[in-house]
């Protein structure tokens, strides 16, 4: 099979020149424990503030309009921080700069927890998000590590823990909160990132890239990239459709319990939420599918898994019983569907080559995320203009389309990379 096109004038894979751990030297289950618990830590920053805007907005005085600019301000800088830091892995040591990023975001997450105005605060909630970059150089740092036969079981496993750091930050911010202070979720993280740069430090190899481009090559590669690479791009359109309904159903499912069909405190909403975590474990499902060259059947099952989800919680009176254990349902099978498909993705693009794995997976991820934020935003007008129903029908378009052009991969099939 061909190897997939890279950016004119790169060579299409230099990992020989990396200066890293023997391919062929198996990753230990301590390193990739010890990668996802740092990726979990880490990305719980961008969600902590999601189920606090009431709190926070209600202390700083922010207006029912500008509340939502808690949020909006943590994703503007991740992507931010996707298209501008996330390259540098190509480019600078690795452990050092995922050292300085976490900084960053420890700084930014103590600032936030000393603000006393909204200006501040926004400001530092901008800064957050750019140091939660850190999770996406880590990420490709273990596909380096790991040997090509079990690199997706690897990144399987980290992402497992990015995962259960996504679904875990919202309960344990609503629980501290309902304890003690919004203030405090920001103090402990700010804690855990001094700890963590520590454990970096410790723990991490060195991997220095030998082919050192200059910075605006680098952000001008990862536009071609994108043109010139079709896994690349169908990767990150599949679970560009997926994520945007994720991101609908996680906006709207907590005004749906909250309302008057549930009647659900925080605490009950967190829970709910603690619930919809147990999806993360497709993360390494999907890594050992796609080590056995299981990519294009496994995806269909993802994809289809997603509005399979959104149906699913339909069934049954709402603010019954049943229809809280469907709901619940619903949470788990679409959060599975979106890990397992985010993990073949992954599995498949950093095949691409080794010398640009992190401008990859920038592109990758900016992709879904913009989507994302489309789908917050789109999920938080359909529930407005016409409930669940109305949330979940839009939900539905997204995966659908991702779907159909999924189908037309059967018309012109994907030539999966050789290994590096």
């Amino acid at each position: 099979m061909s190897h997939p096109s890279a950016p004119r004038g790169n060579a299409p894979d230099v990992s020989s020149r990396m200066t890293a751990l023997p391919e062929a030297k198996p990753v230990s289950s301590w390193l990739i424990l010890f990668l996802a618990t740092a990726c979990g830590l880490i990305v719980a920053n961008l969600y902590y503030s999601q189920p606090l805007v009431g709190p926070i907005s209600a202390d700083l005085g922010l207006s029912k309009q500008a509340a939502g600019l808690i949020v909006t301000m943590t994703q503007v800088g991740y992507g931010i921080g996707l298209l501008l830091i996330v390259p540098l892995g190509d480019l600078f040591e690795n452990r050092r700069l995922i050292m300085t990023v976490i900084a960053l975001g420890g700084v930014a997450m103590l600032a936030s927890g000393l603000a006393t105005s909204p200006g501040m605060f926004l400001a530092s909630a901008l800064l957050i998000g750019i140091g939660s970059v850190a999770v996406q150089i880590l990420v490709p740092l273990a596909a380096h590590l790991a040997s090509d036969a079990n690199r997706g079981r690897v990144v399987g496993n980290v992402m497992s823990g990015l995962m259960c750091g996504i679904m875990l930050s919202r309960p344990v911010a609503s629980f501290i909160t309902e304890l003690t202070s919004w203030h405090v979720v920001f103090f402990a993280s700010s804690l855990l990132m001094v700890v963590l740069i520590v454990a970096v430090r410790l723990v991490l190899p060195v991997r220095r890239p030998t082919v050192r481009p200059h910075y605006f090559e680098l952000l001008g590669s990862m536009a071609r990239l994108m043109v010139s690479s079709r896994i690349l791009r169908r990767r990150a359109l599949y679970q560009a459709s997926l994520f945007a309904a994720f991101s609908l159903f996680w906006t709207t499912v907590p005004l749906l319990l909250a309302g008057s069909d549930f009647k659900m405190s925080q605490a009950g909403i967190a829970l709910f939420a603690l619930a919809g975590a147990a999806g993360a474990v497709a993360a390494p499902i999907g890594g050992r599918m796609a080590d056995r060259g299981w990519i294009r059947p496994a995806t269909a099952i993802a994809m289809a898994a997603v509005p399979g989800a959104l149906m699913l919680t339909h069934l049954g009176t709402m603010g019954s019983t049943f229809s809280l254990v469907v709901l619940v349902a619903g949470a788990v099978v679409l959060d599975f569907g979106i890990t397992c498909n985010m993990v073949l993705g992954q599995r498949a693009i950093f095949s691409l080559g080794a010398a640009y794995r992190n401008r990859i997976n920038g592109v990758y991820m900016a992709t879904f995320f913009v989507a994302g934020a489309v789908g917050s935003a789109v999920g938080g007008w359909a529930y407005a203009h016409g409930g669940w129903m109305w949330a979940t029908a839009i939900g539905m378009v997204f995966p659908a389309l991702g779907l159909l052009y999924y189908l037309t991969e059967y018309i012109r099939p994907l030539e999966m990379p050789r290994a590096d």
